[in-house]
Parts: structure tokens; C-alpha cells; sequence
């Protein structure tokens, strides 16, 4: 089927939520052809939505909100409308941690409930949220409750691995689309959604995102049951969470026998069984995807009585990294109490304004609870860390990084924002009280730093230190 014929016979969509996963989704929907409404009950957002605003930190987002705007997309609270428009609903609602580690699904149960009182006929209802298992049972119970016949709808699992940063290219050119269907029905109606990506013809439109795909090189999907798909995200992003984990153990070991961890990563990743993605040591992992789906596939385990033990080491793991950044502090400052630092990065990593479980976050509460004077600068995430942790006598943000960085007693690099690799180290230098660099993201080659006169310390390397050649006195805190 060509391209015309692909754009001619668009699928009508209901996405539910215009957070990250949800607008995300909503804009590449109507990008790869589709209409599409995106319902959220929050009136301000959408206002700001139906005027063009972006209310996230997304590459490429603004340019095809502007695009699809009124030509594809729609913005709207009526929940009711959408659903009777739609052929497809997809959820994409918020599942917060809860006090037990499992997901919140009440936001998800809410809105199936508003669901089931609009259904016009039949639907396929889509889980792009990340569940646990059996979630899509649950939304048949809660369905059937209401009173929706069984024949008017098929619930179907479609979880997303978009990264925050890469969202859209990550959607328009993904590693792999899966599709949790228990019908041969439901599962024709994510083929035709998805198939502009599966048979190529978005790829060869004019203006259509470069990425690693083409026309000659599709997306491929998956079809499996609705509680494998649902097993994936969560075991999936504790792989990825693993691999990080195991980077920073091996790290320390690698410090403490100087040797270098970019070169054993390096030396590992060039094995295909193992490739170099998430071999990154630094101050681990954070954001709003790793620390709850880990817990909630904890949780989930443990419901069904396996002992998934690896999880809670992996989180041990993670959780001593902020630890060790801190004592490397203390260790290159002696005290803490009145020093000036500057704090590199607010998000829990580059190219997003996502502060939720930021390793950075952590460490500077830490600095200031130990009496130092931090002063932070992030490229795109300080309007929302001035909301966790509003300015104060020792907490001030600053416009650039040599402004944060002047009179410090330290610099340290937080989070991997492609602007903190590219310092001009010369100016830096000028603008600093002393040449220290605490790089707990690894963006530098230790060479470089003392070429330049810095004491470099960084996560699993031996410390560069002009002025003091032995190893660096090691504290505990």
C-alpha cells in the first residue's frame, strides 16, 4: 500500500493525558497521519496546548505541535466527545509509586470508568501507561461493572520506551513496537495505527524526521499476549536500570585499584552480547520511569510470591552512588560547612526539564544540609527545582555556568547536558576560587582537565590532581 492510500484512511484516536508519554504520542499520531484528540482535565494545560504552548522540555516537540495542531491533533477536557469520536482510546494517565512500591492506578480506574459511560460502540482501549500485569483484566472488570458489553470493546497493552530528550525521535523511530492483543480484531487495529511505521510510507513523506529508519528499513512489531506486553516495559527499564547499576559497582572497584572505567567500559561494550549503551558510571540512574517501575516490578513479584532479589540490589546500588559523589566532595574540601560550590545540573539527566528523582537534586540537598553555599545552574530544569527547593541564603540559581562557577570552591557536574562537555575551561578556570572539577557524570578526559590545571575527580578514574600527585585522601560521612 503506498503513501497516499496510508494517509487517505487516517484511524480516528482518543489519547488520555498530554503528560510526557501522552503528548508525545498524540503529536506523532497525527504526524504519521492519524486523528487525533488528546483530553486532559487539566483546563490550563489544554488552553495552553489549543494555543500552541508546550508545557515539557522535548526535542523536536514545538516544531510538530506547530505543524499538527488543528491538522491532525486537537486539544479538549470533554473526555465524553473523544471517547464517542474515537475507534482507539489510549490511556496514558499518570501511575505514580505508591507507599507499598505498587503503581497507583487510580487515575487509570477513573478514567476507565469515564470510558465506560461514553461508549458508542465498539473500541480498542489502550494501555500506554506502564501497568503491572493483569492491569488489562482489571480494566475489563471495571468495564464490565459499568455494564459495557463485552463485544463493544477489546483491551490492549501498548506500552511506550520513549526516552525523555529523544521522545519523538524515539516514537517515530523505534526499536520495536509491541502490541499486547488478545483478538485478532483489537490486533488489526494497532497494525493500521502503526503501519505508516511498519510498512515504511512515513519515512519517504516529505519533512518526515530523520532517524535510523527508512522505507527500505521499517519499524518492526510485535504482537504477543496483553500480560506479556505488559512484563516488557517493566522488565525492560530494570534491565536498563541493572546495567547502570553494574557499571557503577564495577566503577568502584576500578577506582580503588586505579584503574579507569571508561576504558572497561569501553572494553566491555565492544562485545555485541553486551553493546555500550548504559555503561555510563556516574551518579546513577533517576527520572520518573526507573525508580517506580523497578518498585512496582518488585511489588508485583512479591504478589505473586517470587523472590526477584536482584531489584532491591540493584536500588542499593543506585542509592550509594549519591553517597559516594557526596564523601568525594568532602573528601576534596575537608569540610563543607561555608564553601562555595557551583552545581552543574538539576535534571535527573541532559536534554530534559525533568527534575523527579534526580540523583542532583539529591546531592545538593545533602551539600546544604552539611552548611555549604550552592549555587545551580541547569540549561532548561531550574523553574521547576525552585519549587522543590526554593532560593534561600545558601541556595541560589544562576544564568549561565561561569556565573555559578564564580568564587566556587568546587565545581561539580551533576547532570550530562552536552553544554557542561564543552566548558571553555580557560574561562572557568578565571571564574573559580579554587581549580577544582567533581565530575560525577564523567563528561571529561582526565588529561584535558589537568592540561588545564583543574584537580579532576570523577567517578571510577584515578583523580587528576595538579598540585598533590599520591591519592586523594578518602573520608567517610
Amino acid at each position: 500500500m503506498n503513501n497516499d492510500q496510508h494517509m487517505s484512511q487516517p484511524v480516528s484516536i482518543c489519547v488520555i493525558g498530554s503528560g510526557y508519554v501522552g503528548l508525545v504520542a498524540a503529536v506523532c499520531f497525527a504526524e504519521i497521519g492519524h486523528s487525533v484528540l488528546c483530553v486532559d482535565n487539566d483546563e490550563v494545560r489544554v488552553k495552553t496546548l489549543c494555543e500552541g504552548g508546550v508545557p515539557i522540555y522535548e526535542q523536536h516537540l514545538p516544531e510538530l505541535l506547530a505543524k499538527r495542531l488543528n491538522h491532525g491533533v486537537e486539544f479538549t477536557c470533554d473526555l465524553a466527545e473523544a471517547v464517542q469520536r474515537s475507534e482507539a482510546i489510549f490511556i496514558a494517565v499518570g501511575t505514580p509509586q505508591g507507599n507499598t512500591g505498587a503503581s497507583d492506578l487510580s487515575y487509570v480506574e477513573a478514567v476507565v470508568a469515564e470510558i465506560a459511560r461514553s461508549i458508542n460502540g465498539y473500541k480498542v482501549i489502550v494501555e500506554k501507561s506502564t501497568v503491572p500485569v493483569y492491569t488489562n483484566e482489571w480494566i475489563r472488570r471495571v468495564l464490565h461493572r459499568h455494564g459495557v458489553d463485552a463485544q463493544n470493546f477489546d483491551i490492549v497493552s501498548n506500552p511506550e520506551f520513549l526516552r525523555e530528550g529523544t521522545a519523538i525521535g524515539d516514537f517515530l523511530h523505534p526499536d520495536r513496537i509491541v502490541v499486547g492483543a488478545g483478538t485478532v480484531r483489537s490486533a488489526d487495529v494497532l497494525k493500521r495505527i502503526y503501519e505508516p511505521l511498519t510498512g515504511g510510507s512515513y519515512y519517504a513523506q516529505p519533512g518526515a524526521l530523520p532517524g535510523p529508519l527508512s522505507s527500505s528499513h521499517p519499524a518492526r512489531l510485535l504482537v504477543i499476549s496483553a500480560e506479556s506486553a505488559e512484563i516488557v516495559k517493566h522488565a525492560s527499564n530494570a534491565f536498563l536500570a541493572m546495567k547502570i547499576s553494574f557499571i557503577n559497582a564495577v566503577a568502584n572497584l576500578a577506582e580503588a585499584v586505579d584503574a579507569d572505567i571508561d576504558d572497561i567500559a569501553a572494553g566491555m561494550g565492544m562485545d555485541s552480547r553486551i553493546g555500550p549503551k548504559f555503561l555510563k558510571a556516574g551518579l546513577g540512574y533517576g527520572g520518573s520511569c526507573f525508580p517506580k517501575d523497578l518498585a512496582a516490578f518488585h511489588w508485583v513479584a512479591e504478589q505473586r510470591g517470587v523472590n526477584f532479589q536482584l531489584l532491591d540490589e540493584i536500588r542499593n546500588i543506585n542509592e550509594a552512588q549519591k553517597d559516594i559523589f557526596f564523601n568525594k566532595v568532602l573528601s576534596a574540601l575537608w569540610t563543607l560547612r561555608g564553601k562555595r560550590l557551583a552545581a552543574l545540573g538539576l535534571a535527573y539527566k541532559g536534554d530534559t526539564d525533568d527534575i523527579r528523582e534526580s540523583p542532583a537534586i539529591d546531592v545538593i540537598n545533602r551539600l546544604l544540609d552539611a552548611g555549604a553555599i550552592v549555587t545551580a545552574y541547569d540549561p532548561a530544569a531550574m523553574e521547576r527545582a525552585k519549587v522543590v527547593i526554593p532560593p534561600s541564603e545558601k541556595l541560589s540559581y544562576a544564568d549561565g555556568i561561569y556565573a555559578a562557577a564564580q568564587d566556587a570552591d568546587a565545581v561539580l557536574i551533576l547532570t550530562d547536558w552536552k553544554e557542561f562537555a564543552a566548558i571553555d575551561l580557560a574561562r572557568l578556570k578565571q571564574a573559580v576560587r579554587f581549580p577544582i572539577i567533581i565530575d560525577g557524570r564523567n563528561l571529561y578526559k582526565r588529561q584535558t582537565m589537568q592540561d588545564h590545571g583543574f584537580t579532576y575527580i570523577s567517578v571510577g578514574r584515578p583523580t587528576s590532581n595538579q598540585a598533590q600527585q599520591g591519592k586523594p585522601l578518602r573520608m567517610v560521612q
